[in-house]
């Protein structure tokens, strides 16, 4: 008798193709790795070039609102240390060259480039994605084996970082332990026994759904961008959920007994009480199906630091807002805004940073695809869609802005960063180490230099000195 045949096993490294930024369609990917297993994604952004250089990262770590931590490895008795920001700009010359990583997170409010990356992962839901975090880290640097409880996509923007996974619950079915280590300042397992290692060069990728042990460290060093999906616990829902249905509840429901009867003993909590508690309960249950949406819309969208949206000095009053845009000036979100949308019987709900907005059911999707607001696309909302949007204008929500000014400030940071006359000498110097390998096939800082392809390696090291108004266009 012929033995069944064995299901062909699910690849764990692939390459990309073109229009296949996953190496496979995307209903394969959903169907076969989502949530399920992991995923290396050979040149997933070919000839990759990152936006943010590692001084770019050091100087928005030292900006007040700005989210940073700085963790060092002590290799001699494998400890472990954890410092927030922000920091000073003097912290970072004397740090050594090696075993520590910069982390800072929501660099995708701070820097549009960086958030323009968000619309490769089109395919999943945008209220899902939580934040890009940027990590640089020095040779040997890393955050030590550890696993999240969130899908996470980590693109390697520069330099090299080895990654070590375990793999095993999706390829044996073996759950492996995830016990943390009690002697650390961050979450460390305990054991770590690695199924897969890597080398990823930039543009490469690992997907990583949640639970699975991972380990990265720096070959060289090198900035890793981390797109990590927003999953609220279940006890997240539930205290906000709570906090929904007693907002909203009448005083008159109380726990009542008119159907009392003398108790056997009056020390007892008897089975009757406990029923009259869940009715009391279950009379503050929210049965509408609306409000239900209308909860789960503004808690998704509510930003998890509860950094406030506000107006600011130049918020236009209504009235001016469409002669504006009529005139060419345009309305840009807020870069610390979440929006989602939801249709409904009466038309649609758009869900702004914790708000819910009513408006048609075509302004709906227009107003939450659209970073910018120009006026064509004000002409094809209606009534309903234009009043939502000056509500949001009026909150601080949007910005009216004059696009050729815009542009005008952009070229003159462009001018001042090829300028190095014009830095200020009086200002901070961030100090940054690199590390190069002139003919690293994994990088292309140096494509179309005339190098013998055949010369050896050489590690070049130098340090730059950064200016204080290197980062001067990041605020939001």
């Amino acid at each position: 008798m012929a033995s069944a045949k064995q299901p062909k096993p699910f690849p764990i490294e692939v390459h990309a193709k073109p229009g296949q930024m996953l190496g496979m369609p995307v209903a394969s990917f959903l169907r076969d790795y989502w949530q399920k297993r992991p995923l290396l994604i050979r040149n997933a952004f070919p000839d990759f070039e990152t936006p943010v250089m590692p001084e770019d990262l050091a100087g928005l770590a030292c900006e007040q609102g700005v989210l940073a931590r700085l963790i060092s490895h002590d290799g001699n008795n494998n400890g472990w240390s954890v410092r927030t920001g922000p920091f000073a700009e003097e912290d970072f010359p004397g740090l050594p060259d090696h075993d520590w990583t910069l982390l800072v997170q929501d660099v995708d409010k701070w820097d549009a480039d960086v958030r323009a990356l968000v619309d490769h992962f089109g395919f999943l839901p945008r209220w899902r994605m939580d934040d890009v975090m940027i990590s640089f880290a020095a040779t040997g640097g890393g955050v030590g084996a550890h696993v999240d409880q969130y899908d996470v996509f980590l693109l390697q923007a520069h330099g090299q970082r080895r990654w070590k996974i375990d793999a095993s619950e999706s390829t044996k079915g073996k759950r492996p332990p995830l016990d943390f280590r009690d002697d650390a300042e961050i979450k460390l397992l305990k054991k770590f026994k690695p199924s897969h290692d890597w080398v990823l060069g930039p543009g490469d990728m690992l997907y990583l759904p949640p639970n699975v042990p991972h380990d990265g460290v720096a070959v060289n060093p090198c900035l890793t961008f981390s797109f990590g999906m927003r999953a609220p616990s279940a006890a997240e829902l539930l205290s906000d959920f709570v906090d929904e249905l007693v907002a909203d509840a009448c005083e008159d429901i109380r726990y009542t007994d008119g159907d009392l009867k003398a108790p056997a003993d009056p020390n007892e909590i008897d089975t009757a009480a406990l029923k009259r508690v869940v009715k009391a309960l279950n009379a503050i249950r929210l049965d509408d199906p609306q409000q239900l949406e209308n909860w789960f819309g503004r808690f998704i969208t509510t930003y998890r630091c509860a950094s406030d949206i506000s107006p600011g000095p130049d918020t236009p009053e209504p009235v001016h807002v469409e002669p504006a845009l009529s005139a060419g000036w345009e309305l840009h979100r807020h870069p610390w805004a979440r929006v989602a949308w939801r249709g409904n019987a009466s038309g649609a709900t758009v869900f702004f940073s914790g708000r819910d907005l009513a408006v048609g059911s075509k302004d709906a999707p227009l107003i939450a695809a659209a970073e910018v607001i120009d006026y064509p696309l004000w002409r094809k909302l209606s009534a309903k869609g234009r009043k939502a949007v000056l509500a949001l204008v009026a909150a601080g929500g949007y910005q009216l802005l004059d696009p050729q000014a815009i542009d005008e400030d952009e070229d003159e940071v462009v001018d001042d960063s090829r300028d190095d006359d014009k830095r200020d000498g009086d200002g901070p110097e961030l100090e940054v180490e690199y590390l190069e390998l002139v003919n690293d096939p994994h990088s292309d800082e140096h494509a179309g230099d005339d190098e013998d392809p055949d010369a050896p390696e050489v590690e070049i090291e130098y340090t730059e000195l950064v200016g204080p108004d290197q980062d001067a266009d990041r605020q939001p």
